[in-house]
């Protein structure tokens, strides 16, 4: 099979600790270590360009199909156990049928692995998908150093240009968070930037700075009404909230604009493959690109062939894969795996294929997002195992092209500065 990407091709090492300064002091990337790791990596992955319409043209397919899922179990609460869902959870998704929240700007991230197969994709967040300084500013710092290339999109832009035809434009959107979360903050202050760039107010709030009234979202001390809500906490936090926030409102009967709204939960979970045939919804895309998804109680979980994943893990966690997780780490996944099977999932194994490295064999994951249906751009992930966790490089996507007419290509100071257009 030809390769998806072009031969690697790092950056000098003054140009890149530019980038990294740049990243981390204008577009707030305040992780840009994990212990002893360096997180952002000093070279692009450069797609060729029919790869990248492939890549989109299968996001767009799966993000319908999904969706079409999500408003059909809105409507199938006897299916919400077999999710993982708890009984909280559940209840608030009860209401949702009938009274829809008003949804704005859907985004999605769908993890895409170059495999002896070709292209498989390991999820999707449909829920709170992340990385889009990554995506956006690091991919256009990159752009300067390689030449005939474009960026894939710039997600953020996209998702604020899209969501701010939907809010309020009289009162500030509400950018929903874990303030405590340094990674979380980091995200939303990027964001913030790109509604204030198209002039549009944001508040940066805590859930429990939010409360909804009658169904709108207000700010809970000074009663300021809110004109959307873009959440950054995952869905099944919410019910950690004291009820007095009225949190149900942002699964149900909310008349704020909200991305995502909480029903997004109901395509987050990782045990939807196991209802595929209870759905008069078809997902023939995801039934192409996403591996054999069975319960934990189907197959013998010590075996190598597949994968343990919790129905709502995050950023690798608790991710089992027999002779790459650690074997004390593997034990621990197996046990609550089968002591917790409702809540678990087996998936088979693919076989990935490395990208060559000065520094050895790396294994990409693309992050393809899309925004209401439609691939806006991606966010390149690479780990030195075939895993994507905490440790990963984080790497801008480029895409091979004839021209750069029309193409932003910014120096490192004009991208430290915001000035992109």
């Amino acid at each position: 099979m030809t390769s998806p990407w072009l031969d690697y091709q790092n950056i000098p090492y003054d140009k890149w600790r530019q980038v990294r300064n740049a990243m981390i002091f204008e577009h707030h990337k305040w992780d840009p270590r994990v212990g002893d790791v360096e997180v952002l990596a000093d070279f692009a992955l450069i797609l060729r360009a029919e790869v990248w319409r492939h890549l989109a043209d299968i996001a767009e397919h799966l993000s319908s199909e999904i969706f079409a899922a999500e408003n059909e179990l809105m409507f199938r609460p006897e299916l919400y156990k077999t999710l993982g869902l708890t009984w909280k959870l559940r209840r608030a998704l009860k209401r949702s049928g009938l009274n829809p929240p008003i949804s704005a700007a859907r985004q999605i991230r769908f993890d895409f692995h170059w495999t002896t197969q070709g292209w498989m994709i390991s999820e999707a967040n449909s829920d709170v998908p992340g990385g889009y300084a990554e995506a956006g500013a690091l991919s256009k710092l990159m752009l300067n150093f390689y030449k005939d290339v474009n960026v894939s999109g710039d997600p953020a832009r996209f998702l604020c240009e899209t969501f701010s035809k939907a809010a309020d434009k009289n009162a500030s959107v509400g950018l929903v968070h874990a303030s405590a979360y340094t990674d979380d903050r980091q995200v939303m202050m990027y964001i913030a930037n790109e509604f204030r760039r198209i002039g549009i107010a944001c508040e940066l709030v805590s859930p429990d700075q939010v409360q909804w009234q009658k169904g709108r979202a207000y700010m809970a001390q000074t009663k300021q009404p809110l004109g959307g809500i873009l959440r950054f906490f995952p869905a099944e936090w919410l019910t950690s909230l004291n009820r007095k926030t009225y949190w149900h409102h942002y699964f149900s009967n909310s008349l704020t604009p909200q991305s995502n709204p909480a029903t997004a939960l109901l395509i987050q979970s990782k045990r939807l493959p196991i209802l595929w045939n209870k759905l008069h919804a078809k997902m023939p895309y995801w039934q192409r690109y996403l591996p054999e998804t069975v319960d934990v109680r189907q197959i013998a979980v010590e075996s190598g062939n597949w994968v343990l994943k919790p129905a709502f893990g995050r950023v690798g966690q608790d991710v089992g894969i027999r002779g790459i997780t650690e074997n004390k780490d593997w034990k621990k996944i197996v046990r609550y795996a089968r002591k917790y099977p409702n809540y678990w999932i087996a998936q088979r194994r693919f076989e990935p294929v490395a990208f060559e490295t000065e520094r050895g064999s790396m294994f990409p994951c693309i992050g393809v997002y899309t925004i209401d249906g439609k691939a806006v751009g991606a966010y390149g992930r690479l780990g030195k195992k075939p895993i994507v966790d905490q440790f990963a490089n984080e790497a801008a996507i480029l895409v091979q092209s004839q021209s750069k007419q029309n193409i932003p290509s910014p120096s490192v100071t004009e991208c430290s500065n915001g000035q992109y257009a």
